[in-house]
């Protein structure tokens, strides 16, 4: 294997030459660096990324924090963002916290300790010292740079949809409503709901942990019996619940019409096909890596927040 001390060798230069040159620390004479890479080239050295991030003091490596990669949409999200970090020469650290604070708190850790350049993440967090940080989806009120789905107009989307259809009782199933995300959304519902003086009830979940989502879709029938039209959080609650509805011998959408939000491949892959809110989720996970590397690059000088379209996914969910 290729040492830094071979090529300091073969370049007739010290081994502190050869690193001030591959770190870009310090100076370095034009002549010295053409020779030292053309030996670099010549011997096909690879820097160690390791020692590197120990004498810079960051890597070339991204944190991702995620809350739970069960769900088909984070695993889109992190598509996203790694398309554009490897094409900048970052590679990812992926994070999967379960919607665990304890978890969170520990990846957290094991990022500083690696010298990560920065985190993207989709749970609220606090300021980390010299570490750049990107929020996206759950995070509107936070300190960093951001990218966001339009979650009010989401809601709007979703209640100017069912208003259109035949509805007894409605149920609103909203995510935890200490995320802005969800709050926005719920706002945009009941504007537009409350505008029509329409009844419904709403129910919280605490958590987008799948475990958690799978115990609403089993228990959604006995805690609200006659409910004929639901508004889910996500398309995997959505989908849940649809499945939990025909094992029951309800028919969608004639007996039960459904909502679901994000627009996940598999909404599409059902029978009758989910009407969602479609999310731009591989676009935002694009958006946020662009803005991480800017931020790396010293491009922004002020909290940045960019604010992505949602749209409506037509299926045969509504009635």
């Amino acid at each position: 294997m290729v040492t830094i001390r071979d090529v300091a060798k073969k370049a007739g230069v010290s081994v502190a030459s050869v690193s001030r040159y591959i770190n870009k620390n310090g100076y370095v004479r034009s002549e010295t660096g053409e020779k030292i890479a053309e030996v670099i080239k010549e011997l096909n050295y690879v820097p160690n990324e390791v020692a590197r991030s120990l004498f810079q003091k960051k890597s070339k490596i991204i944190g991702i924090l995620l809350p739970d990669i069960a769900n088909p949409y984070f695993p889109l999200l992190a598509k996203g963002i790694e398309k554009v970090l490897n094409k900048n020469g970052y590679m990812m650290m992926l994070a999967n916290t379960s919607d665990s604070e304890e978890l969170l708190q520990e990846y957290i850790t094991a990022f500083t300790k690696n010298n990560v350049s920065g985190i993207i993440t989709a749970l609220p967090i606090k300021p980390i010292d010299n570490i750049s940080v990107v929020g996206i989806d759950r995070v509107y009120e936070s300190p960093f740079n951001r990218v966001l789905p339009d979650d009010y107009l989401g809601g709007q989307i979703i209640a100017n949809e069912i208003l259109k259809t035949t509805f007894t009782n409605i149920l609103i199933i909203t995510g935890n409503l200490a995320f802005q995300s969800a709050k926005k959304r719920l706002d945009g519902l009941i504007d537009v709901l409350d505008a029509e003086t329409t009844n419904y009830e709403i129910f919280e979940t605490s958590s987008f942990n799948v475990n958690e989502l799978d115990k609403i879709a089993g228990t959604i029938f006995e805690k609200y019996p006659t409910v004929d039209t639901v508004i889910a959080a996500n398309d995997y609650l959505a989908l849940r619940i649809m499945q939990e509805a025909q094992q029951r011998g309800l028919s969608i959408p004639a007996d039960l019409q459904i909502m679901g939000y994000d627009g996940i491949p598999f909404s599409n892959m059902v029978y009758p096909k989910l009407t969602t809110i479609k999310q731009p989720v591989y676009e935002m996970g694009e958006a946020a890596a662009t803005l991480m590397v800017k931020m790396l690059n010293g491009e922004v000088d002020s909290i940045e927040e960019q604010i992505l379209p949602v749209s409506l996914q037509k299926g045969g969910s509504l009635r």
